[in-house]
């Protein structure tokens, strides 16, 4: 069937734009950090986001009061952590996760056990940036939001001194 009635396209058409305006002035009030990608908690809030708009675009048992609601409780939830990280120490390291050095001259088994990130993912972040393996790299270190930097050269704190989660030889 190609739709129902002319009635359900035009409250698609009406919720989308009402819903759509809406989420702009939400994420422009609520600044740049709503839809950062800075850690996993990040993700998920935007993930939210995009299935509370669709559900208040596609569901006709959700108002647009409803939708709106939800997506500015998502909205000032993330800014309520947000601020709250930025602010104490607790809750930063509760919504946060540190850095992990993953190859630094050889691989460290233990801390890619940990995380799960396999040799073959480690030479894949080599090539995608560039670098034809690893023995051009210095070190690779997977961040808080789960890419995967490569860096060419090893920056101060990592030269000489041993990090945790590395082998012994």
């Amino acid at each position: 069937m190609l739709f129902d009635t002319w009635y359900d396209l035009l409250r698609i058409l009406a919720m989308g734009v009402a819903a759509y305006v809406a989420l702009l002035l939400l994420l422009r009030v609520s600044g740049k950090r709503t839809l950062s990608k800075l850690n996993a908690f990040d993700f998920v809030i935007t993930v939210a986001l995009g299935s509370t708009l669709a559900t208040v675009l596609l569901s006709s048992t959700v108002s647009l009061a409803e939708g709106l609601l939800a997506l500015a409780l998502l909205v000032a939830l993330q800014w309520g952590v947000a601020f709250a990280s930025s602010r104490s120490r607790r809750v930063e390291r509760l919504v946060k996760t540190e850095p992990a050095l993953l190859y630094r001259q050889g691989f460290l088994t233990g801390a890619m056990r940990r995380e799960r990130v396999t040799a073959d993912e480690l030479r894949q972040a080599a090539r995608a940036s560039g670098h034809a393996d690893l023995e051009e790299v210095a070190a690779v270190v997977l961040e808080t939001d789960g890419t995967l930097s490569v860096l060419t050269s090893a920056p101060a704190s990592l030269q000489g001194a041993p990090q945790p989660g590395d082998d012994p030889a």
